[in-house]
């Protein structure tokens, strides 16, 4: 079931918090990856393995195969899929530095950006909803944190990062203001900044005027989107011949990628003019549905 590279449930260093992963775009997914008996597939982002458990469960003669960076996702997924025995196989790793060797796939299914659990883990310091340290590391291994980005980088760094990842129009002012208040060690910290940086009438929008910042700085620690470039070049070799490629994204910089990269590579045929989208009864009983955008490619021969 596992491999040298698996994080054991044994070694984990703390306890784990509850990872539960709702898989979006479920049926969707399913279909499109258009499962073949005795298949081999890569869950290239498994979290809690909500994705992965519907896989496994739609033919009892199908393999996967398990990446994530995230200790902690892979850990809740072991424990999750454990009744799948050795058809399941789990690597520690980022999808764009993962080498299958000789080893090809019938469909690949990458479901991207943080997911639903490591927002709600206080302690991973991706949310302002809780008191925690600006974190924000999927891979807990690395070094670079938030908290280096808003106390370290020069304000033209901060305010073009907010900017190009974050598409916060007010990236300018908000970053001055980080400069000017920081350092910062918490996520609230930062969020209450974010706030009175803002003119008045920009406070009370549809969304917490500390969000665009959030989604820049997660993009920038994690490199999300140069690993995603380097996934999308690798990944189509990484398919047999009428394999499948699905990717989920969750917000427009993600998507305009995925959509580009498909439609460019010569190795895959666009299966999706345009991206499926969760319907209306999906995003009532799961709300983080609601900016899902699944594309899928098929390999050429």
């Amino acid at each position: 079931m596992t491999d040298a590279e698996t994080l054991d449930l044994d070694e984990t260093p703390e306890p784990i918090p509850a990872f539960v992963h709702i898989p979006v775009l479920s049926q969707e997914v399913i279909e499109g990856l258009a499962l073949r008996s005795g298949g081999h597939y890569l869950d290239a982002t498994v979290g809690g393995g909500g994705h992965s458990r519907l896989i496994l469960a739609a033919d009892a003669t199908v393999q996967l195969t398990a990446l994530d960076q995230d200790g902690w996702a892979i850990a809740a997924a072991q424990k999750e899929l454990a009744e799948f025995g050795d058809r399941i196989q789990f690597h520690t790793t980022n999808f764009a530095d993962y080498n299958p060797g000789s080893v090809k796939f019938d469909g690949i299914l990458a479901d991207l950006g943080v997911s639903s659990a490591q927002f709600d883990i206080p302690e991973r310091g991706f949310s302002f909803r809780h008191e925690a340290a600006l974190d924000m590391r999927m891979d807990q291994q690395q070094d670079l944190t938030a908290a280096d980005v808003v106390n370290s980088w020069d304000e033209v760094a901060i305010a073009n990062a907010i900017y190009q990842y974050g598409e916060e129009r007010l990236s300018r002012q908000i970053a001055r203001r980080i400069v000017e208040h920081r350092p910062f060690t918490t996520t609230t910290q930062l969020s209450e900044t974010i706030f009175h940086a803002v003119p008045r009438s920009y406070r009370y929008g549809r969304i917490h005027p500390a969000t665009r910042t959030f989604q820049a700085l997660r993009i920038v620690v994690n490199r999300e989107l140069q690993v995603l470039e380097t996934f999308l070049e690798k990944a189509p070799q990484w398919l047999k011949p009428e394999g499948r490629l699905a990717v989920i994204s969750f917000h427009s910089l993600e998507d305009r990628i995925v959509k580009h990269r498909l439609k460019e590579s010569p190795d895959l045929k666009v299966l999706t003019k345009k991206p499926i989208v969760a319907g209306e009864e999906e995003v009532r009983e799961n709300g983080r549905s609601r900016s899902a955008k699944l594309r899928i490619a098929e390999r050429q021969e």
